[in-house]
């Protein structure tokens, strides 16, 4: 059976919920059916003809059609040339919509794929989008989609209250193994329990599938997603963007490599796979970063290849990595200072980790086995939580 996301099951009901309606569509450029299909180019034919009217569109961090590269990097809004709809960003002088951007709006359709992390932006688009619907008494609809690096693991620490950002709103671990509905209905539940929402469930999608088994097309969420081997190791890989390391942006395959002008790669790398990391292999690379950190100098580091789904830890592995440069190039590697994510006190790598004790636990080098321990008693204390509101 080949698995629907809950924009096809919508499609396959004729959009009739919608019938009638003024509508929000919260989305961006990877919003697509199986046939690859845009939400919009699926919606609007509906609006020319009168059967609802699309008010407002709203994309997230990168734009509504992925064209800023970079991170914090903010967009406004528009007039669409093409279809003359209201274009707001929430990713600029706003990240929750403002109530005249709701203006006349009686149902917001929210349609964002997520991959996996608890970083990424686009899950506390939507928190904020569903805490001012429910100010604007406006009922939601949120269409879920696969999470592409599986269902069943999850890991890393859970935020703190005092490190919530935008890159962890509310608590979730790094890889929180749920879907984009999953975390509705958990966020809808335990926090907005006043609120309308409704999910339109994916079909045939199965806990264990990872992105290329559900036979989906892939389209890039943001522009250094360039694939799911991406998503896949990014709920570690991403703290780099806490240090002075590259994180591959400004390569083809950003998050998969890593490095610095002034690391060797191959004793790196053999540094990492002498740890025998669980599902992982570390290949010594040169690159030369088009932008972002170490622009166009050349730099040493390593590629990652998970190498077994059941076996592979990201979060770990993000951790060991930072670990093994901090000890071999301690006179040359740094903490990132703030701002970050529209934090401007605390450090990036704190609001990363959703803490700061693994920061220091990694500066005094704790072993990899005792942060493991600490990190599986907070990601399996959130499990009784998670639980609850899991759909598949």
């Amino acid at each position: 059976m080949r698995v629907l996301t809950g924009l096809d099951v919508l499609e396959g009901q004729e959009f009739s919920i919608l019938k009638g309606k003024s509508i929000g569509v919260l989305c961006n450029q990877a919003t697509i059916n199986r046939q690859c299909t845009h939400i919009l180019e699926l919606l609007f034919p509906l609006h020319q003809k009168g059967v609802m009217k699309v008010q407002a569109v709203f994309g997230p961090q990168h734009g509504l059609w992925g064209h800023t590269q970079d991170n914090m990097i903010e967009w406004e809004g528009y007039q669409d040339p093409y279809t003359q709809l209201t274009i707001f960003s929430l990713y600029g002088e706003h990240r929750k919509p403002t109530a005249d951007m709701l203006k006349e709006i009686d149902l917001m359709l929210i349609d964002l794929p997520d991959i996996g992390s608890r970083y990424y932006t686009f899950i506390w688009t939507m928190a904020l989008m569903m805490e001012a619907c429910l100010e604007e008494k406006i009922d939601v609809v949120i269409l879920d989609r696969p999470n592409p690096i599986g269902g069943e693991k999850y890991e890393g620490t859970v935020v703190e209250d005092n490190y919530r950002s935008f890159v962890g709103l509310f608590p979730l671990p790094q890889r929180h193994g749920m879907t984009l509905g999953e975390i509705s209905n958990y966020l809808h539940q335990e926090y907005m329990p006043q609120l309308k929402c409704q999910i339109i469930l994916t079909k045939e999608w199965s806990r264990q599938q990872y992105y290329p088994e559900t036979r989906l097309p892939w389209a890039m969420p943001s522009p250094n997603m360039p694939s799911w081997e991406t998503a896949w190791v990014y709920p570690g890989m991403c703290l780099l963007e806490g240090t002075n390391l590259s994180e591959g942006r400004g390569t083809t395959r950003p998050f998969e490599i890593f490095g610095a002008p002034w690391i060797n790669g191959r004793e790196l790398c053999n540094n990492l796979n002498l740890l025998n990391l669980p599902g992982v292999t570390f290949r010594p690379i040169q690159f030369l970063p088009t932008f972002q950190k170490h622009q166009n100098e050349l730099c040493e580091g390593g590629f990652i290849h998970p190498t077994d789904k059941q076996k592979f830890l990201p979060a770990l592995t993000g951790i060991a990595v930072m670990m093994a440069v901090l000890k071999e190039y301690s006179h040359k590697f740094r903490w990132n200072d703030p701002p970050y994510e529209y934090e401007y006190n605390k450090l990036p790598i704190d609001i990363l980790l959703g803490n700061s004790w693994l920061r220091q636990m990694i500066e005094k080098q704790s072993s990899l086995s005792e942060i493991q321990q600490k990190m599986e008693f907070e990601s399996n204390q959130f499990d009784t939580r998670r639980r609850n509101y899991l759909l598949y």
